[in-house]
């Protein structure tokens, strides 16, 4: 990726959105989404861009406070939806459409904002990165005739950094972060209780220092997902056990340290063909 390669996706990026008029970005506390919403609030400006995070369980509360402290430190007309994809079975058994019911929901409540108040278009964070993994999600953005303008100006992971950190965007290097249902295995039931415990046994181990972590929930068992090159620390004298304490107290009875490390989308290998 060359400077000018960068630029030149990076004007015909803000030409694509430009070109919205007007639009809703949704808006999940990634840097990909906060890319779109930053570039989306200073070409259309604030009366012609609205920027909506959803909340539901799937949401951890601390990226709902980091999500709403980005709004408003850049001043983006910003508004928060509260989303039913727990009310609804199809979701909740957690088969491989799980995320297409979930974005549907989202879609659906955007498409109202857009009628009701006048946007001519929805967007959100997708880029050219997501289309090596099984998402369906996009599907459901397809169903909804969602924009998609980092991906339709073949803009990569590498480049959305690159672009949100020139935008002097805080969160440019912010790892990863899937909805919280993502850390249940495919066929075991989403319940309110599981988010719960898993919202609270990641919160812990990021406050001992590990920024990227995966809890995956296997009923009363956590299994621990970290970088290999954290395991000597998660591993040192007096960390493991804060660690397993937190979790335990969380409500998993179990603690387990996956020793393949953090993978994401892991999960989505049940989904695979055997060969």
């Amino acid at each position: 990726m060359t400077d000018v390669t960068l630029a030149l996706k990076s004007h015909r990026l803000r030409e694509t959105i430009a070109n919205f008029e007007s639009a809703i970005v949704a808006y999940s506390g990634g840097v990909d989404s906060a890319l779109v919403s930053e570039l989306t609030h200073q070409t259309l400006g604030a009366d012609a861009s609205l920027i909506v995070t959803a909340v539901s369980d799937s949401l951890a509360d601390y990226e709902l406070e980091s999500a709403q402290k980005l709004a408003e430190t850049r001043g983006w007309n910003f508004r928060t939806i509260t989303t039913s994809e727990m009310q609804d079975q199809r979701y909740l058994r957690n088969d491989g459409a799980r995320c297409f019911f979930c974005k549907s929901e989202l879609y659906t409540h955007l498409e109202h904002i857009a009628t009701s108040e006048g946007f001519r278009v929805i967007a959100n964070g997708a880029n050219r990165d997501d289309l090596g993994d099984y998402r369906p999600g996009m599907k459901a953005a397809k169903n909804f005739e969602v924009r998609s303008p980092l991906l339709e100006t073949d803009i990569g992971k590498e480049e959305v950094r690159a672009l949100a950190l020139e935008a002097e965007l805080p969160n440019w290097d912010k790892p990863a972060q899937p909805c919280l249902s993502s850390r249940i295995p495919y066929g075991t039931h989403v319940t309110p209780e599981a988010l719960k415990m898993i919202s609270r046994a990641e919160k812990h181990l990021r406050e001992l220092g590990f920024k990227e972590c995966r809890v995956r929930h296997y009923g009363e068992t956590a299994r621990v997902e970290i970088p290999l090159e954290m395991f000597p620390i998660y591993n040192s004298l007096g960390t493991k056990t804060k660690a397993e304490t937190g979790i335990l107290e969380a409500g998993y009875q179990r603690v387990e340290l996956d020793p393949k490390g953090l993978r994401s989308g892991n999960l989505n290998e049940a989904l695979q063909p055997t060969p």
